[in-house]
């Protein structure tokens, strides 16, 4: 199991991160760091089993307030 880490800054986050880092940098259970990445407009790639989510894409998406695909169909409009 992958450990608790507390990062000092955005810097210090690994340019991918996993379900795990979402937990621990939201705050929320893995329970809901999953459905969280399963939800549409969540910017987590995956590949088999496997979901990994770019560090920039991340926080695009929250800074947006988790609307990136809503964002993304009116840049297409």
């Amino acid at each position: 199991m992958k450990e608790k880490i507390k990062w000092n800054d955005y810097d210090s986050l690994p340019l991918i991160l996993d379900v795990t880092d979402i937990q621990h940098i939201m705050g929320i259970s893995r329970a809901s760091a999953y459905e969280l990445v399963h939800t549409p407009g969540f910017p987590a790639v995956r590949s088999g089993r496997l979901i990994k989510i770019s560090k920039k894409a991340f926080f695009n998406w929250l800074d947006s307030g988790g609307n990136s695909h809503e964002n993304e169909k009116e840049k297409t409009a």
